[in-house]
């Protein structure tokens, strides 16, 4: 199961965490993704969309 935003196509990016002794680990920053039935095409369909895209007015939700 990706993480990735199925309308923008944006998925995690990724960095460092650093701690006070200037430790470095890996570690990614996560899409808010949520599930939402959209229409896609005409028809109804079950998408995992980012909540920017939700906010902007990207989807549009079933009623």
């Amino acid at each position: 199961m990706a993480k990735y935003c199925e309308l923008c196509g944006r998925g995690p990016q990724f960095g460092h965490r650093i701690s006070h002794a200037h430790n470095v680990s890996n570690r990614r920053w996560n899409l808010n993704l949520q599930h939402v039935r959209a229409i896609v095409n005409g028809s109804h369909k079950r998408i995992k969309v980012c909540t920017s895209c939700i906010k902007n007015g990207k989807v549009q939700k079933v009623a």
